[in-house]
């Protein structure tokens, strides 16, 4: 077989959708989650792990059979056993399930939090991929107005740790069952009277999830969307007093936030609280953080009546509107001259390692090629290590910010540089 002939292997790139990470973006992505990890630790919540992969039937039933994700988005497929199996599109359903599953409802209340990647097959643009990944935090097994506000001030918390400028909270509330069923009756009413102009979308909705006719961004639906009736219509008293105590948490808590009265959730277990992190820099992919309380979502799953609330965020708009660019990773950087110095330098990273510094040290290269790594790295500091040095008991430490150097006593090295900490 000639060369022409041979098959041709395929050319290695990435799928539509998906993205690599190295350096900059690697450290972006990195910041984000370790920022989120800390404003947790703070606020008392508790790291869960669930699988990537669950059966279909557990987004199929929480997210709706009729909503985009399920119908047009969701990665499933068979296994060898015939199971209809769905890479995980989100997070709240799969912690839904692991509460009735596992028998979480002993550990209730509970805070929890966890991150990692999503799957949707949707068009990829600016902030939004086939793999994506996701910050989500609930709270399951309290019905109290202060589970609310503790959520949406954690939000709040983490966009202030990241230096994310330019976000507005948008804050709206769906009400109970009472006031909700209420106050869906009243759009199809609404809607339906102009069923003639509504875009084809729309009338959709319309049978199926009339909620989410609010959320348009059709041209035609405007109007009538601007005019459909607020739900404060249909509020029932128990359902204003609870919103009520949510707008006067976030108040003391000094969250600000603007009433959306057309903001919703359009599944039918939401109840009260609806929020949006909505930031002024994404164009069409204005949400940063998006969530609410969705009271009927466990029971809907077959499990018990369980109050919950939770929200979730892209990791990736967070890494696009992120002010700073993350800290570096190395603080020392090692730079041994000769075979003598740089087995002693394997001694003293281990050494500086164990103390807690970010330490690495290059592999090959002169002297300036090895100081040109140190510097790309952003290292704080250079130890300089040769022969001489190892002779006098020293080394020469290097402020790589202000450009100075002085010869420094092995054995004080640790000190001095957990001193300039």
């Amino acid at each position: 077989m000639s060369d022409d002939q041979k098959p041709q292997r395929p050319k290695a790139q990435p799928v539509r959708g998906m993205q690599d990470f190295l350096g900059e973006p690697a450290a972006r992505f990195e910041h984000v989650a370790q920022t989120f990890r800390d404003v947790s630790r703070r606020f008392g919540f508790r790291r869960v792990e669930v699988p990537v992969v669950e059966f279909t039937h557990v987004f199929a039933r929480t997210l709706g059979e009729t909503t985009d994700v399920v119908s047009k988005e969701m990665y499933s497929f068979e296994d060898r056993n015939g199971e209809s199996l769905t890479l995980r599109p989100e997070f709240t359903a799969g912690i839904c399930r692991a509460y009735i599953s596992e028998g979480w409802q002993q550990f209730a209340p509970l805070k929890l939090v966890t991150h990692g990647p999503l799957f949707r097959y949707e068009r990829p643009q600016k902030g939004r991929y086939r793999q994506f990944h996701q910050i989500d935090a609930e709270v399951i097994g309290a019905a109290e107005p202060a589970a609310d506000v503790e959520l949406i001030a954690f939000a709040d918390l983490l966009l202030k740790e990241l230096g994310v400028q330019g976000v507005t909270l948008q804050l709206n509330t769906l009400g109970d069952a009472e006031t909700r069923a209420a106050w869906r009756d009243g759009l199809v009413a609404h809607f339906s009277a102009h069923k003639d102009v509504l875009s084809e979308e729309s009338r959709k909705r319309l049978e199926t999830n009339p909620l989410r006719i609010l959320d348009s961004k059709e041209a035609a639906d405007r109007p009538l969307v601007e005019a459909a009736p607020a739900i404060d219509a249909y509020m029932s008293a128990e359902a204003g007093a609870f919103f009520e105590a949510v707008q006067k948490g976030l108040q003391a808590s000094g969250v600000a936030f603007e009433r959306q009265a057309r903001l919703v959730r359009g599944f039918d277990y939401y109840r009260h609280t609806a929020f949006e992190f909505v930031s002024d820099a994404l164009g069409s992919q204005a949400t940063v953080i998006g969530g609410g309380r969705y009271d009927g979502l466990i029971e809907a799953m077959g499990g018990p009546h369980t109050p919950a609330v939770g929200w979730a965020g892209g990791i990736e708009r967070l890494m696009m509107l992120c002010s700073e660019p993350a800290a570096a990773d190395v603080e020392v950087a090692l730079v041994p001259m000769g075979e003598a110095a740089e087995l002693a330098a394997n001694g003293l990273l281990a050494e500086l390692r164990a103390a807690g510094f970010a330490a690495e040290q290059g592999w090959r290269g002169n002297m300036k090629k090895r100081m040109e790594r140190a510097a790309k790295s952003g290292a704080r500091f250079a130890v300089i290590l040769g022969d001489s040095e190892l002779e006098a008991g020293t080394v020469a430490l290097k402020d790589m910010a202000a450009g100075t150097q002085r010869t420094v006593a092995r054995a004080d090295l640790l000190a001095v540089l957990q001193a300039a900490r």
